[in-house]
């Protein structure tokens, strides 16, 4: 049984529909990105797999249980989502953010507990973030304020991890930096990480399963190489791409050169003068 997937779930806001009868599943193990235009629904497909948002129909299951009629803390215990620019109050320590994440194992206002300590300890310790323990999270860059969350998510104790464009705002060097830990978190701990990505060339390089999303609709999914096509991102995206392979790893990279509309105005161009001059 697959352990994440949705059945005819359908999406909106008021009378705007966003996602309509959506049916897909997330492959247990793998690093999945959503991609598409600003737009399209990815986050909106997200929030609802991680159950911050209720669909209007349809129904989202998580270990053959409607995700819905699953208590908050019961949900929290088997996957957590980093939201698009999170914000933490003023003063609060990356040790403290951390914390945060026990608080699905907590009984009412109980203290932390032995084992508690030690999942914060080693949800530090795996991110890198053990000489930034007790700085205060307004104080970090923004590549160590994005590992300190996901440390806060990791110390949920969830292998399902969920990023809505965790590299949002992020220098090159520190986009890398999360990546590189995402990969480390799915090789070396075999967690199932869903992430929104903007970058193509990030999402074909880093994650072994691609969704391509147009309004609300999957257009592709499967292998970087079954999903990042010529066809595909003239669709999803409105562009013409060059498609080479990385000298690295030979998973796709995309080389976006022309509007689709303006390339094919400029090739129906070039055709009428050929025609012409043969006239």
């Amino acid at each position: 049984m697959e352990r994440l997937y949705t059945e005819h779930l359908h999406i909106a806001y008021s009378e705007r529909v966003i996602v309509d009868d959506l049916n897909i599943v997330i492959p247990k193990g793998k690093i999945t990105a959503l991609i598409g235009a600003n737009g399209s629904g990815k986050s909106t497909i997200l929030k609802a797999l991680a159950r911050m948002l209720k669909p209007k129909a349809g129904m989202v299951y998580l270990d053959g249980k409607s995700i819905h009629g699953m208590s908050t803390k019961e949900v929290a215990k088997h996957l957590a989502i980093l939201p698009q620019n999170p914000v933490a109050p003023d003063g609060l320590t990356v040790s403290e953010l951390i914390s945060y994440g026990r608080f699905p194992y907590q009984k009412g206002f109980g203290s932390l507990t032995k084992e508690d300590k030690e999942i914060i300890h080693w949800a530090i310790e795996v991110t890198g973030m053990l000489e930034f323990h007790d700085r205060p999270i307004d104080q970090l860059s923004g590549g160590q304020r994005q590992r300190a969350w996901i440390a806060m998510a990791l110390a949920q104790g969830t292998d399902m991890l969920f990023l809505d464009e965790p590299t949002t705002y992020l220098d090159m060097a520190h986009q890398l930096e999360v990546l590189k830990l995402l990969q480390q978190l799915n090789t070396e701990q075999g967690r199932t990480i869903v992430m929104v990505v903007h970058d193509l060339n990030h999402a074909t390089r880093y994650a072994q399963h691609i969704v391509a999303i147009k309004q609300g609709e999957v257009i592709s999914e499967g292998s970087p190489e079954d999903v990042v096509t010529k066809d595909v991102l003239r669709e999803v995206f409105g562009i013409e791409a060059d498609i080479i392979a990385d000298p690295r790893t030979g998973v796709p990279l995309c080389i976006p050169f022309e509007l689709a509309d303006a390339y094919s105005d400029d090739s129906e161009k070039v055709e009428r003068k050929h025609a012409v001059a043969m006239a």
